[in-house]
């Protein structure tokens, strides 16, 4: 108490007596900043106008008009309409450039993304107009639209491999991530999955709950899934119950080094419990529980209350003491020490060995789930000259121009997916536009370099292609072709014996 008092007195002298006037809500906000950074690298304050935007992706949902868009050229170019949205109803098409918002011009005037969103969404049952121009049409379109629920989905593709492997990919923990899962999962089963992969590559976490109820659906009855523990928080065992529907089944879960929070939760507990085998990389090793208190203003405080504990005990929170700084460069220092292509060069100490609950196989604590099988981090295709095409939007707007040109001729040659995905190439125009594009931007061709990426870039095109006439689910369906960790986890599910090879009872020395 003596402390807070200090406190409260410190912000009273300098908003009374200070030489100078002072903005009293910025020097509050800047106090609140510093002092949860001395704490720990995760708990944070969100200003009062970030609230909204903060909790979307988690709360599954926000009100708006439903269109997936990109600036080109400092214009909003339409990606793709959500299904069912007030933007299809009204017939917004892919390829629609958006002019105007109401009366107020945002073309042409290098209008930030935020400040476009906040023109399109609102609260709902509210009226937006826009006026669009549209390819092949003199005059500008106009559209009225009645604001509505769109929804913000977790699962981002689930898909078959063969005739008996399921895909699915998350991206992050909402709360409409089980409901999406289980259709998702209901699907593939209809289509003669029996093994299944659960990718969470890059899944940054979200909602404990909605990890919980995904471990759930993989563990038995009784089994502890994860507990959070400390020191004003009392310890508090999440358990399985008899709800899940695939307890039985080859599982493989994918993880990388930006899989954290509740994506280590899932991999932790089907680990402790041998149900399953995790393929990749170490993940991030973000293990703290922020609990969230709403300040009278608004705002909110996201403070760490307790720690995430797999069910051997393992925390999955990496050390933070030396720093936020030093917190920040992990992974890139883990890039430095080979980490993300070798496996041997992750050393674990013998006080951070664990045993399995049913099998007895080792695996280790001390920050992020070490995988059953090392994926090596690929390298060999990626060169500055790609990153900068990529860096510099070059990429994209190279699709969206090829894209305005041949939007139709597409549809008609590949009216089905399937027939895209099997005979689609990815002409030599588009890459010599790319290099066009690119010295534009001050990106100036590397012929060597191109030839190390050209094969990479052709794949993400065509990804990009795919989405822009399908959805994300299609996106996933080309670019995970050359996903290592997949065909990994499929060489595994098909080679006999290879998924209990691995998943086996240590030898007795």
């Amino acid at each position: 108490m003596e402390q807070q008092r200090k406190l409260r007195e410190v912000l009273l002298a300098v908003s009374t007596l200070y030489v100078d006037s002072i903005d009293d809500r910025q020097v509050v906000q800047n106090t609140i900043v510093s002092m949860l950074r001395e704490l720990d690298p995760h708990s944070s304050y969100v200003p009062v106008e970030e609230v909204e935007r903060v909790r979307e992706p988690l709360q599954g949902s926000f009100y708006g008009i439903g269109v997936q868009f990109q600036m080109l050229e400092d214009t909003l170019f339409v990606v793709q309409t959500v299904s069912g949205t007030p933007a299809e109803k009204v017939g917004v098409q892919p390829g629609d450039r958006i002019i105007y918002v109401e009366d107020t011009l945002i073309a042409g005037v290098r209008m930030r993304n935020t400040d476009i969103m906040e023109k399109l969404r609102g609260p709902r049952g509210t009226e937006v107009n826009v006026k669009i121009l549209r390819r092949g049409e003199n005059e500008l379109l106009s559209f009225k639209m009645i604001r509505d629920r769109i929804p913000v989905y977790t699962v981002d593709a689930s898909y078959m491999i063969g005739d008996d492997i399921g895909v699915i990919r998350i991206n992050n923990f909402g709360r409409t991530t089980l409901d999406e899962y289980r259709r998702a999962f209901d699907s593939l089963r209809e289509q003669g999955m029996k093994h299944l992969i659960l990718n969470l590559q890059g899944n940054g976490g979200g909602f404990l709950n909605a990890a919980i109820e995904l471990s759930d659906q993989f563990l038995s009855n009784g089994q502890l899934i994860v507990y959070t523990e400390g020191l004003n928080q009392r310890r508090r065992d999440a358990i399985a119950s008899r709800r899940g529907n695939f307890q039985e089944g080859k599982l493989i879960i994918l993880v990388d080094e930006s899989s954290a929070s509740a994506s280590e939760i899932v991999a932790g507990a089907v680990q402790d419990w041998d149900r399953g085998i995790v393929v990749g990389r170490r993940t991030f090793g973000k293990g703290l529980v922020q609990g969230e208190f709403p300040l009278s203003d608004g705002s909110l405080l996201r403070l760490t209350t307790a720690r995430y504990h797999t069910p051997t005990g393992r925390s999955i929170q990496r050390p933070f003491g030396d720093g936020v700084e030093k917190y920040a460069r992990e992974l890139m220092n883990r890039l430095e020490r080979g980490e993300l292509m070798y496996a041997d060069s992750i050393q674990f100490p013998d006080s951070l060995r664990f045993k399995t609950l049913r099998l007895g196989r080792t695996v280790y604590g001390g920050g992020g789930i070490m995988p059953d099988v090392f994926i090596p981090i690929d390298t060999a295709r990626f060169t500055d000259y790609h990153r900068r095409l990529i860096a510099r939007g070059v990429m994209n707007r190279t699709t969206i121009q090829y894209l305005e040109r041949n939007r139709e001729e597409l549809r008609n040659a590949f009216p089905t997916f399937e027939l895209f995905k099997e005979n689609y190439q990815v002409g030599e125009d588009f890459i010599t536009q790319l290099i066009e594009n690119g010295e534009t931007e001050d990106i100036p061709y590397n012929e060597e370099q191109m030839a190390i990426s050209r094969n990479l870039i052709k794949l993400q095109h065509k990804a990009r292609v795919a989405n822009n006439l399908w959805n994300t689910n299609e996106f996933f369906r080309i670019i995970d072709q050359e996903n290592e960790a997949i065909q990994r986890a499929v060489q595994i599910l098909r080679t006999p014996g290879e998924f209990e090879r691995i998943l086996s009872r240590p030898k007795r020395e």
